[in-house]
């Protein structure tokens, strides 16, 4: 073997070593940008999901604000029926008593 022949085998040994080299690093540039897109993938489905959720939220505000104004509505209607009872009933106890005074007074 020659002094031309050694330095070609050096030479192809070190392109050998480059392109192994070479071959690593992008492997590792794939897997990093692999990586990265599963990230921003990743950030979407929980910005989507963080979306869904403020929809959800906004819906059940208006819904809990119609349920507090139904309960306040009810409050008042039951309030209401319980005054109409009262004055019904006192008109009655009065009606009772004053059937059971008349014929008290009759005798």
């Amino acid at each position: 073997m020659n002094h031309s022949d050694k330095r070609d085998d050096e030479n192809a040994k070190r392109v050998e070593t480059a392109v192994a080299e070479l071959q690593m690093a992008i492997a590792q540039l794939e897997r990093t940008v692999a990586a990265k897109l599963e990230d921003e993938l990743t950030s979407a489905e929980l910005e989507e999901e963080l979306a869904i959720m403020q929809d959800d939220r906004s819906r059940l505000a208006l819904d809990l604000d119609a349920a507090l104004a139904r309960q306040n509505a009810l409050e008042k209607s039951r309030d209401e029926v319980l005054r109409r009872l009262e004055t019904a009933s006192e008109g009655v106890a009065a009606a009772l008593g004053a059937a059971v005074a008349a014929p008290a007074r009759e005798d």
